[in-house]
């Protein structure tokens, strides 16, 4: 078989890099010849552990490509998969699709025989009827069907995510579409992965509602941890004790300073208003936006109390800039709400994060960029940590003791032990623990 990967933005490099991993001719496409060029030198536009090695053996196995002609790649292949950005729009929240009806209508001019084409996207209900008008305005002729596929892929961990998946969701009620999308994802059946088929528009929910729950959990927790900071609790006991329960499940109930990212921010934005269009409001989700938003605000406060009040002329050191470890991604990061207010309270900032500074720099051009962790911990008042990266879990104590002018920690990913810090001298402030 052979596919049409439109974007290689993280769903659609990775997800065609997998698909070229299952032995399927895989042609990625994308209008920025830059980024065409250096993927053909093996330079990934984006940071994801291990996927520089996938690209380069599937390239050599020729069975992986890149090009920016569309109409080339289009023409022969079985499937194509629409996996444009759908950023929320300047204004309203609503999810941009511009790019995705654009790519629709390229698409419908390059097809030559019965083509499916595949909304990766992570688009709002309703988007596939969409992109069928579309293109069957401009080809009335043309064979093909529009099918929903949403990705889960977390990043950080995302070849893994779509090798071993929990599930795959497609959406299509034509039987010729279905048998395209079973022997594209002929490997995920041998080894008994769930495939729920859906009608278009409920596969376009599930993604959405998924998100959805899962920044409800994020946000549930985060409320607890305050609760537990004002009565003496402990907030990851609680979560323990509720995660066993089946029910419930122990994953996402970490506390911290609030969910960012290219998924979660958007996409609870996105459903809470196609459901104030469709008359249906999702009070819940509201709140979870306005929450989490708050929250992320909020942790600049927790600096500046520990601080004694004042960060006016103070230096903060800033460990971790983007949202989570194992990923460059600086979308709607914590950090960009953390870092401006300490600056607007007059704080020096000093930063370091492993893979993320040079899309920080862009958002964050106004501060100290420094070499590792005990460069940034070199003469600051305090250490916030922002993002657990696997480097920031062994700092040595002692060595970021001594390069601190005060010996107080803000740890807004609760990474280290009360107790221990306490022991070795620490001021330490971390999430809804005593």
């Amino acid at each position: 078989m052979r596919i049409a990967m439109i974007g290689t933005g993280y769903v659609g490099l990775v997800s065609g890099t997998c698909f070229s991993e299952f032995g399927i001719d895989v042609v990625c496409v994308d209008k920025d010849a830059r980024k065409i060029e250096l993927l053909h030198e093996n330079v990934m536009p984006i940071y994801e552990p291990g996927l520089d090695e996938l690209v380069a053996d599937n390239v050599k196995a020729g069975r992986l490509s890149f090009t920016t002609d569309l109409k080339a790649a289009v023409k022969d292949a079985d499937a194509v998969f629409i996996a444009v950005g759908t950023p929320s729009r300047r204004g309203d929240g609503h999810a941009d699709l511009s790019y995705v009806y654009a790519a629709a209508e390229e698409i419908a001019d390059a097809m030559t025989g019965y083509t499916v084409v595949v909304t990766k996207s992570t688009v709002p209900v309703g988007t596939g009827d969409e992109v069928e008008a579309i293109i069957r305005k401009r080809r009335p002729d043309a064979e093909f069907d529009v099918v929903s596929n949403p990705e889960f892929l977390r990043e950080g961990s995302a070849i893994n995510d779509f090798m071993r998946p929990d599930r795959v969701v497609i959406g299509t009620e034509a039987d010729r579409a279905r048998a395209v999308m079973k022997q594209l994802y002929r490997v995920l059946y041998l080894i008994e992965t769930p495939i729920v088929f859906t009608s278009r528009r409920t596969s376009e929910l599930i993604k959405y509602a998924g998100n959805t729950f899962l920044a409800t959990k994020i946000t549930f927790i985060n409320e607890i941890a305050d609760l537990c900071e004002k009565v003496g609790a402990n907030v990851h006991d609680v979560a323990k004790g509720i995660g066993l329960d089946g029910r419930i499940g122990k994953k996402f109930l970490h506390p911290g300073p609030g969910y960012g990212g290219s998924c979660f921010p958007k996409d609870t934005l996105a459903l809470v208003k196609t459901a104030r269009d469709f008359g249906a409001p999702l009070r819940i989700i509201e709140t979870v936006v306005d929450v989490n938003d708050k929250r992320k605000k909020a942790m600049a406060d927790k600096v500046v109390a520990a601080c004694g009040g004042s960060v006016s002329g103070k230096t903060i050191a800033v460990l971790g800039l983007t949202f989570k470890p194992n990923t460059d991604d600086m979308r709607d990061s914590p950090s960009l709400d953390i870092v401006p207010a300490l600056k607007a309270a007059g704080a020096i900032v000093k930063a370091f994060d492993p893979e993320g500074m040079e899309e920080a720099k862009k958002l964050l051009p106004d501060i100290t960029y420094c070499d590792d962790s005990y460069d940034t911990l070199a003469g600051a008042d305090c250490l916030v940590l922002v993002t657990e990266w696997n480097e920031f879990r062994a700092l040595n104590l002692s060595k970021v003791k001594a390069a601190l002018k005060s010996p107080v920690v803000i740890d807004l990913r609760n990474v280290y032990d009360p107790a221990e810090m306490r022991e070795t001298g620490f001021e330490y402030i971390s999430i809804g623990r005593p």
